[in-house]
């Protein structure tokens, strides 16, 4: 799923905001008493959820690369 797929009040989320709510779906899915149809939007917004949080930690690994580059071109 690419980036523009992401809906905005997703995108909008921070890394601890879509982790609750990621932790929050998967709680129902593993309720035995869920319906096929719910589950399947729950987890088509896991999915969404997932890859704004891998979109996040990609960038916070970029920055601390760079930090890190800068540090020893500095020493």
């Amino acid at each position: 799923m690419k980036n523009e797929n992401i809906p905005a009040d997703v995108k909008s989320k921070s890394l601890k905001e879509a982790r609750e709510e990621i932790n929050e779906i998967l709680n129902k899915l593993e309720n035995k008493d869920v319906d096929l149809a719910g589950s399947i939007n729950d987890y088509k917004r896991l999915i969404q959820l997932n890859n704004h949080v891998d979109k996040l930690l990609k960038k916070k690994v970029k920055e601390i690369s760079s930090i890190t580059k800068k540090i020893k071109k500095d020493d």
